[in-house]
């Protein structure tokens, strides 16, 4: 593992400081930090959760991978904390949290929007939505899912 790169699957609740102690670094002028949170409404029904199901070791391969083409596109300066949530959340819980800090801001943001795209359309991730009315359903547009 590189040194400057954090990668992680853990149960709730995600902590958003752990993330920033890791990219700390006082040569970095630029932090970016994605928090991706549980939100109550999704294609007209109302949520109180989700629950990811996440095949670990893939994952951490995919986050590692994706954080070392990061660093190769943006400079080897960059570091990169990837910790995504697994099991059941509630609305307004962490689900994913991304941080980068780099020399300048221009390359944090982009390597953080690279990193989140990243994960969301190559991620062994699952995620299933619970409602207000009892249902729950299995969440299409994953990569990995059928259309």
């Amino acid at each position: 593992m590189h040194s400057n790169i954090y990668t992680a699957i853990q149960a709730p609740a995600l902590n958003i400081v752990s993330a920033y102690e890791f990219i700390a670094d006082p040569g970095h002028g630029g932090t970016s930090v994605f928090q991706g949170t549980v939100r109550n409404f999704n294609f007209g029904k109302e949520v109180i959760g989700v629950s990811y199901d996440v095949f670990e070791p893939l994952a951490i391969k995919n986050f590692t991978d994706l954080s070392f083409e990061a660093i190769e596109q943006w400079g080897e300066h960059l570091k990169i904390y990837i910790t995504h949530a697994s099991g059941r959340l509630n609305v307004n819980d962490i689900s994913i949290i991304i941080g980068v800090s780099a020399v300048h801001r221009d390359e944090a943001f982009k390597a953080s929007r690279f990193l989140i795209e990243g994960i969301k359309h190559q991620s062994p991730i699952w995620k299933q939505e619970h409602y207000v009315d009892g249902n729950s359903e299995w969440v299409q547009g994953h990569a990995l899912c059928q259309h």
